[in-house]
């Protein structure tokens, strides 16, 4: 199942004050990107969050799961998405963790 865009939109909007907030359509589910990093997927209309050490230590009750099948363990943000500030903080904490993404080699022979 996709997930709608009105739910990625309305997720967007409730972390644009955490940075520079972007998505990107892949194979019928989100990447969301904070500042150039992903931090986040939307995969069936459910918010799968980067985990990272300041994440954990942040959220009270971690609740883990593969946004798809075959992929690592996410912390899926279930109902506190809705919580403007919590997320947003969520998302600062979790983008200040993450490393800037590896510049792509455009010179492939």
């Amino acid at each position: 199942m996709s997930s709608d865009q009105e739910f990625v939109n309305f997720v967007a909007e409730q972390i644009e004050d955490a940075g520079k907030i972007t998505f990107r359509k892949m194979f019928g589910e989100y990447a969301i990107y904070c500042d150039g990093k992903v931090v986040a997927l939307i995969c069936d209309n459910r918010l799968f969050v980067k985990p990272t050490q300041s994440g954990r230590a942040y959220i009270d009750d971690i609740n883990e799961a593969p946004p798809y099948p075959g992929a690592k363990n996410y912390f899926l943000i279930e109902d506190k998405f809705e919580d403007r500030a919590w997320i947003t903080e969520l998302i600062k904490i979790t983008a200040d963790e993450l490393p800037l993404p590896k510049p792509k080699n455009k010179n492939k022979n």
